[in-house]
């Protein structure tokens, strides 16, 4: 008796090539582009100055961030909510937070 061959079968769903695969632009909530957060952050900026509200380093951008994140019900445009970070420390305060929040859905 002769051995049968097995076929493969054609892949439903083709692969994606990392290489090239490209991530979707950020979506600028609506809150950041109103005159009232520009207004908000210009104050901000003239009364606390141009420097990192967590490691004091100066000469760099300043981001406008929440202390309570508007997903967790944080006041948009309460200035007590609002704290000025570098590029560095935000990042790190908002990768911190979405780790907690994580575990927290889990």
């Amino acid at each position: 008796m002769a051995a049968r061959k097995l076929q493969c079968i054609a892949p439903a769903v083709r692969s994606i090539q990392v290489g090239i695969a490209m991530a979707l632009p950020k979506q600028t909530k609506a809150i950041y582009l109103s005159p009232e957060w520009r207004g908000l952050m210009s104050r901000l900026l003239a009364q606390r100055g141009r420097r990192c509200e967590a490691c004091g380093r100066t000469g760099c951008r300043i981001f406008g961030d929440h202390i309570h994140e508007l997903k967790d019900s944080g006041a948009p445009l309460d200035p007590s909510n609002v704290q000025l970070l570098c590029g560095s420390c935000h990042s790190i305060k908002t990768a911190r937070v979405r780790a907690i929040r994580c575990r927290e859905t889990v």
